[in-house]
């Protein structure tokens, strides 16, 4: 009888257990990576999309690594921003699309399969500008960059020392840049005359007062370099791709060059972007 009942106790015992197996919530699953490098730009922008993958129920982290698009690949990350003249060279080095539609649609069918974007976000970008001081602005008449193309005759063009720069603006070809070891250098050379332009980006922080950046109006004289995320395929949920896409309506170059700036004074990356979006909610 003993035996009896220690045989009919440990079988509920065993029936106890996988009722609570089979009623127990599974555990949470792996969170979403999403890609950054040590570029301070990169490391923003996977906050902005980690904190709006968040706002829309995706778990997700940042992760840092050298080549955040190459970890795409190998599904190390399923998420990277990016700028979107930046990933059509890499995909399709030599293209000669220039505007914003133009560069995004080139670059969608320039992508490895597997790959697909989200929208470009229309109002945000970092692309190559030239800029002047104010003299010769003055001096030019504009503030256009269609006028440095007037006067191409002659420039004395400066950049950072490894900045990605276009041989051409519009028609015309540029002279080899003289290269300087930063911003700064490259400026006050600009400032006591001796380059004519200066290579910088429409998201750069580090332009000083009285140096004007010509603005592209048309804009087909520089590629577009505007904000995007590229992901893994057939990955994602339907919040997630909709978080990609609704940023991309919000984030402006004002409110980059603003957290970029945070950032690079020793504000924490997440931090400043979970606040900007806390003031930019999407789904609006």
């Amino acid at each position: 009888m003993t035996g009896r009942v220690t045989t009919l106790h440990r079988l509920l015992l065993v029936l106890v257990t996988v009722f609570a197996a089979g009623c127990s919530h599974p555990g949470p699953g792996p969170s979403l990576a999403v890609g950054a490098s040590a570029d301070p730009q990169i490391a923003l922008l996977a906050n902005v999309y980690a904190a709006g993958l968040r706002y829309y129920g995706t778990d997700a982290r940042v992760q840092t690594m050298a080549d955040p698009v190459a970890a795409l690949d190998t599904g190390s990350v399923g998420v990277a921003p990016g700028f979107t003249g930046r990933l059509l060279q890499r995909f399709a080095p030599g293209s000669a699309a220039r505007s914003s539609e133009q560069v995004y649609r080139a670059m969608i069918g320039a992508l490895p399969e597997g790959l697909a974007a989200g929208d470009y976000a229309v109002a945000a970008e970092d692309k190559p500008a030239l800029a002047v001081t104010g003299s010769t602005a003055t001096n030019w008449d504009s503030h256009d960059l269609s006028s440095l193309v007037r006067h191409c005759a002659g420039l004395r063009i400066g950049a950072v020392a490894g900045a990605a720069i276009p041989a051409k603006v519009g028609d015309c070809a540029l002279p080899p840049a003289r290269e300087f070891p930063d911003a700064t250098a490259m400026f006050d050379a600009l400032r006591a005359g001796s380059v004519t332009a200066a290579w910088t980006s429409t998201a750069d922080t580090t332009v000083p007062g009285g140096v004007v950046v010509l603005v592209d109006r048309k804009p087909t004289l520089v590629p577009a370099e505007n904000v995007v995320a590229i992901y893994r395929r057939n990955e994602l949920g339907k919040m997630a791709l909709r978080a990609i896409n609704e940023l991309a309506g919000v984030l402006d170059t004002a409110s980059l060059v603003d957290m970029l700036r945070q950032v690079k004074s020793g504000a924490d990356p997440r931090s400043v972007a979970e606040a900007w979006l806390t003031a930019n909610p999407l789904g609006r």
